[in-house]
């Protein structure tokens, strides 16, 4: 690997302490090191694969509106992530005069909880809520805690108990809020610039210095295990029991969260999480805010990150089928050589992408759709929320003003071993108007383009038909239909 200054240990703050790890295997999760290492117990192991939310904590880090706290899964959550972070467990909660925390309070006299077993992964995610929105509507509660599961009491009392948080304490007087200067300083003051090594008897720990640090490292060690968000290499670990060494963490990696915006396209740094870019991308392409909304529940999105997304070409990747129908470009980096290709390309067979070793993701370039433009993404799951995708399909279509179609392009997940353009379906289309008759003329061509499987997800039947229908949908999304597509119980 590239010679820098580099030093042997990870340093961090958990709730109030400073902490130093130099006994740190690549695989060693944050919940066991919460559970087993330091008896911290309340942080619970539930589903061990980031579904059940049981394990939530807050991991703060320094960005660049100063210090971010989010609700992380510890159990797919590596301490070779947390590097110059502030980690906080329910333990750390409090209240004035050694009273609950307004939280627990809430959720004591409104009666969330029953067992009580997933109580302290509800609580944590409605404290990072009410950190950034102490006055939440049910909808944003709702989406707080889509990656939280209860057995006993239903949603609604947890519901009503995030509701009332803020008549039992004000979120400016909290700890994490009126600390916040003292913690970001403390971090600081541990930050050295210098890369991460860890050598120890289960692997090779490496968190580079910066991006070009990164560039160097891997192209020297392309067999290396890039980590960025981790709810991919998590599973690998904890369901598989793969091997991971040596390991390259990248999360804290400043550069690779850079996103900017002109307009005509925004550009992701592959370290830009779900939840970083929900808000740019839900102004300027709404329909890709309204699909992040559903990748994962809020923990799931916090860490898990788009360039990760396209990098491990899963053929039901949710983003890659979306960017594909926008045109988007990808750029790939090895050392200080880069060359960029449209984003399609990268997807050559299952399991195989077009990437050279020592090469990785840098960011990906992303077309706004013009003005008149239809674009629209849909998501077919067996629930609606924190589900893995059976079909994915996402459709941009320009019609001219004599009613043609002048362009197409659409692209589907789950339908094939790589995410995949419907060039039969796009050509059925391009050129004859923009009509229900043209619609059905061209499902026959479906046929053409996939043959998917069955799974336990979804039969190929099924998929078939549900991709067929996804085309159907938009074709009445677009002229104007009234028909009731989508049913929401509460705007957003």
């Amino acid at each position: 690997m590239a010679k820098a200054k580099s030093r042997s240990e990870l340093r961090f703050i958990l709730n109030g302490e400073d902490v130093v790890l130099r006994d740190v295997a690549p695989d060693d999760t944050l919940l066991d090191y919460l559970r087993l290492r330091r008896a911290l117990r309340g942080t619970k192991e539930g589903c061990a694969e980031g579904d059940c939310g049981a394990c939530t904590v807050l991991v703060g880090r320094i960005r660049g509106r100063g210090l971010v706290y989010e609700a992380v899964n510890a159990c797919i959550r590596f301490l070779g992530s947390l590097d110059l972070t502030h980690v906080v467990t329910v333990e750390h909660l409090k209240g004035a005069g050694g009273t609950l925390h307004p939280v627990q309070q809430a959720m004591v006299d409104l009666h969330g909880s029953q067992c009580g077993f997933c109580t302290p992964g509800f609580v944590m995610s409605l404290y990072g809520l009410w950190m950034q929105r102490p006055n939440p509507s049910p909808a944003q509660v709702e989406k707080a805690l889509q990656g939280n599961l209860c057995r006993c009491t239903g949603y609604e009392p947890i519901v009503r108990a995030a509701l009332a948080i803020s008549s039992y304490g004000r979120a400016s007087r909290d700890p994490l809020s009126f600390e916040r200067k003292t913690i970001a300083a403390r971090l600081s003051a541990m930050a050295d610039g210098r890369r991460v090594e860890i050598h120890s008897p289960g692997g090779q720990t490496v968190v580079p210095a910066n991006l070009d640090d990164f560039a160097a490292v891997y192209a020297k060690a392309p067999k290396a295990t890039i980590v960025a968000g981790s709810t991919d290499v998590g599973l690998w670990v904890t369901k598989q029991m793969r091997p991971i060494s040596p390991a390259i963490f990248i999360g804290g990696l400043v550069e690779a969260h850079a996103m900017t915006v002109s307009k005509s396209a925004i550009t992701i740094g592959a370290g830009v999480t779900y939840s970083d870019a929900l808000e740019l991308l839900g102004a300027k392409i709404p329909s890709l805010g309204a699909l992040i909304e559903r990748i994962g529940g809020e923990q799931v999105r916090n860490m898990g990150t788009i360039g990760g997304n396209i990098a491990n070409g899963s053929p039901i990747g949710d983003m890659p089928p979306p960017l594909i129908a926008l045109g988007a470009t990808l750029t790939l980096r090895k050392g200080k050589r880069r060359r960029t290709l449209p984003l399609e390309s990268y997807f050559v067979a299952y399991g195989e992408q077009n990437r050279k070793p020592g090469e990785f993701v840098e960011s990906v370039s992303v077309p706004i759709p013009p003005k008149g433009v239809y674009f629209a993404v849909y998501k077919v799951t067996k629930r609606r929320d924190e589900d893995i995708t059976a079909t994915l399909g996402a459709f941009l279509v320009s019609v001219d003003k004599k009613g043609n179609v002048a362009s197409t392009r659409i692209a589907y997940g789950g339908m094939a071993g790589t995410p995949q353009r419907a060039k039969a379906v796009e050509k059925a289309l391009t050129g004859r108007p923009w009509t229900e008759e043209t619609i059905n003329s061209a499902l026959p061509a479906f046929a053409k383009d996939f043959t998917p499987l069955t799974d336990m997800r979804a039969s190929a039947e099924y998929r078939a038909l549900a991709a067929r229908n996804l085309l159907v949908r938009f074709f009445h999304e677009t002229t104007g239909t009234t028909a009731p597509l989508q049913v929401s119980r509460a705007a957003a």
